[in-house]
């Protein structure tokens, strides 16, 4: 049995899950999020606890067992904290700002880039070179970090571009400059 999937998730205060046959619905105080499980994963609710069980040992049930589990946790804890990825731009002349929602950087292009936030994503800017990605669907507000970050990546010998903040850069050594 999946050692993640096997494991309940306890409902905290002020989130409300609704299951309408493979449809779940789970409501909190920042948001609301929709999930579609598959036919062969069942999720029940008994006092206050969430419990994802499957039909049978096929491969691809065994796989989806965990994963429906990581979701739900992941749904539960988004609606109740919210998560945030954090970015840092580093280099000379690399800035971020933001221009009404939109968030608009200076990355050593000819023209700025500028990102609008998908719906349920909200962009915070601390300072000229911190960016903080916003919201309550985890894969969501990952995915527009990767984005951001894919703009500029950091390149391994100066170490300049946009990065997370717990990221560490590999450096390279230059050219020695020898005959």
């Amino acid at each position: 049995m999946s050692r993640i999937g096997r494991k309940p998730i306890p409902l905290p205060k002020g989130v409300d899950v609704k299951i309408e046959g493979k449809d779940i619905t789970v409501k909190g105080t920042k948001g609301t999020l929709t999930f579609g499980v598959m036919p062969d994963i069942d999720v029940s609710l008994e006092n206050g606890i969430v419990v994802v069980t499957r039909s049978n040992d096929e491969k691809r049930n065994r796989a989806a067992h965990g994963m429906t589990r990581a979701i739900l946790s992941n749904m539960i804890t988004g609606v109740n904290q919210g998560f945030e990825k954090t970015l840092e731009i580093i280099g000379v002349g690399y800035r971020a700002q933001m221009q009404g929602k939109n968030l608009v950087m200076s990355l050593g292009f000819s023209h700025p880039v500028e990102v609008p936030p998908p719906v349920g994503v909200e962009f915070t800017v601390e300072g000229p070179t911190k960016i903080i990605v916003r919201g309550i669907d985890k894969q969501l507000v990952g995915q527009v970090a990767a984005d951001i970050r894919g703009y500029r990546p950091p390149e391994p010998y100066k170490g300049k571009g946009i990065r997370y903040a717990d990221e560490y850069v590999i450096r390279k050594a230059g050219k020695t400059g020898g005959k």
